[in-house]
């Protein structure tokens, strides 16, 4: 299998994308109120996943690609959190959006772990 060109290639980056574009979707019917509060927040950290995907990409040094990508991981974690929190406050069944989270830090687990176990 050939190396991705660029980041849009990453199947991480596309399941990353589907999943900001469900949490849009999601947040649409959280109620007024939330609009700066959870809302933000969980789009937010969603829209980091794929972006620091992105941006890592490009980088050189293993360093630089790992810690992109580790901070993905973190925000992924984070939505994580939000997704529960929007269950419990019964905004939304996040149950589906949460299996698709799930995939995406398989996926990006596995691609975090390959940039670090390569030389160059």
């Amino acid at each position: 299998m050939k190396p991705a060109q660029t980041f849009q290639e990453l199947i991480v980056w596309q399941k990353a994308h589907q999943f900001v574009l469900e949490v849009y979707r999601l947040t649409k019917s959280f109620p007024a109120e939330e609009r700066y509060g959870l809302t933000s927040q969980l789009r937010r950290a969603a829209v980091s996943i794929p972006a620091n995907i992105a941006e890592g990409f490009k980088k050189r040094g293993v360093a630089d690609k790992g810690r992109f990508m580790n901070t993905a991981q973190g925000s992924l974690e984070e939505c994580r959190y939000y997704l529960i929190l929007a269950q419990d406050l019964q905004y939304a069944d996040t149950i589906t959006l949460q299996a698709q989270l799930d995939e995406v830090a398989r996926l990006l687990s596995t691609y975090a772990s390959k940039i670090l176990s390569s030389v160059s």
